[in-house]
C-alpha cells in the first residue's frame, strides 16, 4: 500500500474519526469523520490542544489519565470502548465511544495516542432513557 493510499484511507475513507495528538496533547491528525463528528475542520483541529472536544468539567481528569498513559506506555481501556462525553465546535454536548492506543515510534518510545472516536449519542440517550423508565428492584 502506497502512503497516498494510506492517507485515504485514514483521511477519507474511515468510517469512524480518528485523531492522534503527540505527547504534548496537541492534535496533529484529525481525518474527515473526526470533522463531521465534531465540527471542527482539519485546518483548524490540528496544531490545537484536545480541549477543543473534551468538556471543561472533564479536563482535569483527562489530562491526568492522558499523562499516566503516556507515562506507562499503555492505556487501561486497550482493546475496550469507552463511552464518554465530548463537545462539538457549537459547544453541543455528544456522547462519544472511544477506542484509544498509545502510539510508540520503532525504537519503542511512545510519541503521543491514537483514539478512533463514534457518535453514540442517540442509543446512549435512548438507553438511559429506558434505565430511568425501568421499575426499580423494592419499588
Amino acid at each position: 500500500m502506497t502512503d497516498a493510499e494510506l492517507a485515504t484511507l485514514v483521511h477519507e475513507q474511515a468510517p469512524d474519526a480518528v485523531i492522534f495528538a503527540g505527547t504534548d496533547g496537541v492534535i496533529r491528525l484529525w481525518n474527515h469523520a473526526a470533522t463531521a463528528l465534531f465540527g471542527h475542520t482539519r485546518e483548524e483541529a490540528v496544531g490545537q490542544g484536545l480541549d477543543i472536544i473534551i468538556p471543561e468539567r472533564f479536563r482535569e481528569s483527562h489530562w491526568r489519565g492522558f499523562e499516566r498513559a503516556l507515562a506507562d506506555g499503555e492505556t487501561k481501556y486497550r482493546g475496550r470502548a469507552l463511552p464518554t462525553r465530548s463537545e462539538r465546535k457549537d459547544g453541543t454536548t455528544i456522547y462519544v465511544e472511544l477506542t484509544f492506543s498509545i502510539v510508540k515510534d520503532a525504537s519503542g518510545a511512545v510519541i503521543g495516542a491514537l483514539a478512533h472516536a463514534r457518535d453514540i449519542t442517540e442509543r446512549f440517550l435512548r438507553e438511559r432513557a429506558e434505565r430511568q423508565a425501568a421499575p426499580r428492584p423494592g419499588a
